[in-house]
């Protein structure tokens, strides 16, 4: 890395500033934890970074407004650990869990996960399934855009690293009647990337779905819901016949690729419906099948 400057602004406005002083030059760091791989790599040209960590307000979880409000220094071990999260987006707290080890989790940041684009990065597939937005802060003021809108590609985000800020990521508290689980395939339990992986959200009203939102990755360039079979369980009994139908679904829509990391498609596309089901049914307080 060529570094020539390594600041620490006090506000979001001074932060925006420098980094349109070295346009071009210049990029964010929080945790750091990918951003720093990738600069050794020669992935990022950036040589001038401007470190958020030192701006009050952006470590915060909170209720607010009808959301669950997470600032962009938040790690996943702040989010694994909080009550909030736990309880009212549970998902996301099991998600957090898994990634990389202790040391990773307490320095990386989810803003930066989702930031990296990646499709099978365990807390931007949980936040997919609970519909999270991003607030993006620019010279144009502020304003919130759903998630799916930053993936333009593996690793390819939407954001102006030059221009553009993220401060925060919200999404709505699960209702009391509702529940969620996070699945993951992998060689071993910690320090290793997902075969692959799979987050569930359902709202439950009298036993049947109301409303559920599945997310997997990485089955595509971006992570992917598993829309027909989300619309499929509308309405449906909460039974394991349901659920293996919805598995079955979003097996059929996945994409995923042979890949020698991962393994074949055959085998991953048969994973995708078991890894489904598992979470369907978690999530639906169901006993696992």
């Amino acid at each position: 890395m060529n570094l020539e400057a390594y600041l620490f602004p006090s506000s979001v406005d001074e932060a925006l500033d420098m980094l349109n002083e070295h346009r071009g030059h210049s990029q964010i760091i929080a945790g750091g934890t990918d951003l720093v791989l990738q600069a050794r790599s020669g992935k990022s040209q950036a040589t001038v970074l401007v470190d958020i960590t030192r701006i009050p307000g952006l470590d915060a979880i909170a209720e607010r407004d009808g959301y669950i409000v997470l600032g962009a220094q938040v790690t996943h071990a702040q989010a694994m650990r909080s009550l909030l999260i736990q309880q009212r987006a549970g998902v996301l707290a099991q998600a957090c869990s898994t990634v990389g080890g202790p040391q990773i989790r307490n320095v990386g940041t989810l803003v930066g996960n989702v930031v990296n684009a990646l499709p099978a990065a365990d807390s931007a597939v949980a936040l997919f399934a609970l519909d999270a937005e991003l607030e993006i802060v620019d010279a144009d003021g502020r304003q919130w855009q759903p998630i799916a809108s930053l993936y333009q590609g593996v690793g390819l985000c939407s954001l102006d690293r030059c221009g553009q800020v993220v401060t925060a990521i919200r999404f709505r508290p699960l209702p009391d009647d509702a529940g969620s689980a996070f699945e993951r395939l992998a060689k071993r339990r910690a320090l290793t990337l997902p075969v692959l992986n799979a987050a569930a959200v359902v709202d439950l009203d009298d036993g049947r779905f109301r409303q559920t939102r599945i997310a997997v990755g990485p089955v595509a360039s971006t992570p992917f819901r598993a829309t027909a079979a989300e619309e499929a369980l509308a309405g449906q009994p909460a039974t394991p016949e349901a659920i293996a139908q919805a598995a079955q679904l979003a097996a059929r829509d996945a994409q995923p690729r042979d890949s020698l990391l991962r393994g074949g498609k055959e085998y991953r596309t048969d994973m995708v419906k078991v890894l489904v089901r598992r979470a369907l049914t978690r999530a639906a307080k169901q006993e696992v099948l």
